[in-house]
C-alpha cells in the first residue's frame, strides 16, 4: 500500500502499548482507526486520546481468541467504516516460568489469543479485503522471541515462532495480490506486558498474577519491560514497513548478533548431517517443493 489517506486500520489489542502506537501512526498517516480491545473501557479512553491527534477512530469490542467474536468485530468495523484495508493482529499475551510449571489454562489462553487470535484475524479480513479490491496489508505482531527461545519464555516463543511461520508464508501465497503481510519481531517495548494477567478472561481462570517469563523475578520483568524503547517508535517503524511492504520488521538492530548466534548453530547441524555415517545410505534427495507437503 502506498496511499493510507482515507483508508481504514483495524487493530487488535489496540487500547494501550503497542497497539495503540500503531494505531496513532496509522491515524496519523490519514487513516481511520477501529481499536479492538478486550477492555472497552480502556478502548474508549484510548479513542479520546486519538481524537486529540485529529484521529478518526472508534472503540470495538473484541476477544480474539473466540473466532466468532473477531467476526462480529469485522462487521462492525464494516458498518462504521465501510471497509478495511489494513488488519494488525497485535493482541497478546505473556506466561512463562519453568518447564512443568505452567498451568494448562495458561497454555491453552496464551495459545488462543496469541496463535489463534492471528489466523482468525487473517482468514476474517482476508475476503472482505479482496472484496473491495483496493488492496490491503496484514501486521503480524510476532517478538524477537519469534526469532529466539530464550529459556523460560518457551509458551510466548512457541507462539511467535508460529506467528513468523504463519506470515512467511502467507506472504508467499498473497504475494502479486495487491495484499502485503509484515511481521513484527520487536524486542523489548515500554508496555504492559508483564502485567497480561490483568486482563485473562474467565475462561481460563480470571484475573491473576501470571509469570510473564521475562525475568526471573516480577520486579525484573518490569524492569526489563520498561526499560524497553518507546511504542511510537514501534508504530513509526510499522508505518514505513507497510508502505514499503517489508516481511520481517526489526526494531531491535541490537539483537541481530543474537539471531545470527542461532543461525550459526543451525548452519553447524547441517554440516554435522552432511557427516553423518547414517545418513550416507540416502543416495538421492527429494526435491524441496516436489514432495507431499511441496507446492510448485
Amino acid at each position: 500500500m502506498k496511499d493510507l489517506k482515507g483508508k481504514t486500520a483495524f487493530v487488535s489489542g489496540g487500547a494501550s502499548g503497542i497497539g495503540f502506537a500503531m494505531a496513532r501512526a496509522l491515524g496519523r498517516a490519514g487513516m481511520n482507526v477501529a481499536l479492538a480491545d478486550i477492555d472497552q473501557n480502556a478502548a474508549r479512553n484510548a479513542v479520546e486520546r486519538l481524537a486529540g491527534d485529529q484521529v478518526k477512530a472508534v472503540a470495538i469490542a473484541c476477544d480474539v481468541g473466540e473466532r466468532n467474536d473477531v467476526r462480529r468485530a469485522a462487521l462492525d468495523t464494516i458498518a462504521v467504516f465501510g471497509k478495511v484495508h489494513i488488519v494488525c493482529n497485535n493482541a497478546g499475551v505473556a506466561v512463562g516460568g519453568p518447564l512443568g510449571t505452567v498451568r494448562e489454562r495458561d497454555w491453552d489462553w496464551i495459545l488462543d489469543v496469541n496463535l489463534k487470535g492471528v489466523v482468525y484475524g487473517t482468514e476474517t479480513f482476508l475476503p472482505l479485503i479482496k472484496s473491495h479490491g483496493e488492496g490491503g496489508h496484514f501486521v503480524n505482531t510476532a517478538s524477537m522471541a519469534g526469532m529466539i527461545s530464550p529459556p523460560g519464555l518457551e509458551p510466548y516463543a512457541a507462539t511467535k515462532f508460529a506467528v513468523v511461520a504463519l506470515s512467511e508464508g502467507w506472504a508467499a501465497q498473497l504475494a502479486g495480490s495487491g495484499v502485503g503481510v509484515s511481521v513484527l519481531c520487536p524486542g523489548f517495548v515500554r508496555t504492559r506486558i508483564h502485567e497480561s494477567g490483568r486482563a485473562r478472561q474467565g475462561r481460563y481462570g480470571g484475573p491473576g498474577d501470571v509469570d510473564p517469563g521475562v525475568g526471573a523475578t516480577r520486579q525484573e520483568a518490569a524492569e526489563n519491560v520498561m526499560q524497553g524503547i518507546d511504542p511510537d517508535v514501534v508504530g513509526a517503524r510499522v508505518v514505513e514497513a507497510v508502505l514499503a511492504n517489508e516481511l520481517y520488521v526489526f526494531t531491535h538492530p541490537n539483537m541481530r548478533d543474537y539471531v545470527r548466534a542461532r543461525f550459526a548453530a543451525i548452519d553447524a547441524a547441517f554440516e554435522t548431517a552432511e557427516r553423518s555415517q547414517a545418513l550416507k545410505a540416502v543416495k538421492q534427495w527429494p526435491q524441496p517443493g516436489s514432495g507431499p507437503t511441496g507446492r510448485k
